[in-house]
């Protein structure tokens, strides 16, 4: 009747019922929750640039293949490519000292032709490079460098800058930083650049940050067979290092050598490992192997953390550890 309070039974239906509406309301927050992240991350996409004008890496078939393999799996992104245009011109080879007249007229009519197909061929580069300018970044939300060299062709070099510092990814591998030399805002923004490298070999590298999302599977030391950089222009209190070597690969001089890093760039990311040279580190079912399958099991989880992690996808702390 009205007036008179609930009784203990009808407040117990109103307890439970308030239960079940809660669990469903956190379910369905939940779902949304898992749903929204997958959406973002099937929204995120990649440019995968592999040109180069310097050193051509044969690993680089092997790396776009990957990276399309990585995006495919992890369902995280999607991948576009800037591939090397076709046909490039090869120098022609110079005669020996001595050679006759006719020898040098030849080298001549060959050099003038290459000039002109050089030429032709570096338009088509930058036909190919038009990916990179501002505007046509602004359908991408990270940008990896597979294994470039030289000075690429950009459209805008500093836009580019300014498009990763602006709140983008960055992702470089290997030779990406024996890329833009003559650049030097692009090695800046990238932490370091290549100097040299030794006869390819077998290093254990210390892995500094076990909790990122790019080393998080290798534990302390990490066994890979590969060309190693040695790398200047590098300054450990700007990067948050990730692997590292405390001795050179094969002289074994004491020192620091650096091999991947991450950082942020205004209000952008930054990743990059100097690993990637061999293909059998790239891939684990590539032929005539050095590595285990399971470095190249373990790179392709290398790098996958670190691409997510520039695209915000996961989790690493990109302050510097050295002060």
């Amino acid at each position: 009747m009205a007036g008179f309070p609930a009784s203990s039974e009808g407040k117990e239906e109103n307890v439970k019922g308030n239960g079940k509406f809660m669990r469903k309301k956190l379910l369905a927050v939940l779902m949304m929750a898992g749903l929204s992240w997958s959406a973002a991350a099937q929204g995120k996409k990649v440019l995968v640039v592999t040109t180069t004008t310097g050193f051509r890496h044969s690993s680089i078939p092997t790396a776009e293949k990957v990276l399309g393999q990585l995006a495919k799996q992890s369902g995280a992104f999607t991948v576009d490519y800037v591939s090397q245009p076709p046909n490039e011109p090869k120098r022609p080879q110079k005669p020996k000292d001595g050679a006759d007249a006719a020898a040098q007229e030849k080298f001549k009519a060959e050099e003038a032709q290459y000039n002109a197909a050089r030429k032709a061929w570096g338009e088509e580069m930058k036909k190919v490079l038009t990916k990179l300018s501002p505007q046509s970044l602004k359908q991408y939300d990270g940008v990896i460098f597979a294994n470039t060299t030289g000075d690429l062709p950009l459209p805008d070099p500093q836009g580019f800058l300014d498009w990763i510092k602006e709140g983008h990814g960055f992702v470089g591998m290997h030779s990406a930083s024996d890329t833009f030399h003559g650049f030097r805002p692009y090695i800046e923004m990238l932490g370091g650049e290549f100097q040299s490298h030794g006869a390819q070999v077998s290093v254990d590298a210390d892995n500094e940050d076990q909790q990122c999302a790019a080393c998080r599977h290798l534990g302390g030391k990490w066994t890979v067979y590969d060309e190693i950089y040695i790398i200047k222009s590098f300054d450990r209190t700007k990067v948050h290092s990730l692997l590292s070597l405390d001795a050179e690969p094969n002289k074994k001089t004491p020192g620091y050598y650096p091999i991947s890093w991450i950082k942020e760039y205004g209000k952008g990311r930054v990743f990059y490992t100097s690993l990637g040279h061999r293909e059998d580190v790239w891939d684990k079912e590539f032929p005539n192997r050095k590595n285990d399958p399971k470095v190249a099991e373990d790179y392709q989880k290398h790098i996958l953390g670190g691409i997510k992690w520039v695209l915000g996808l996961e989790t690493c702390n990109p302050k510097p550890q050295a002060k």
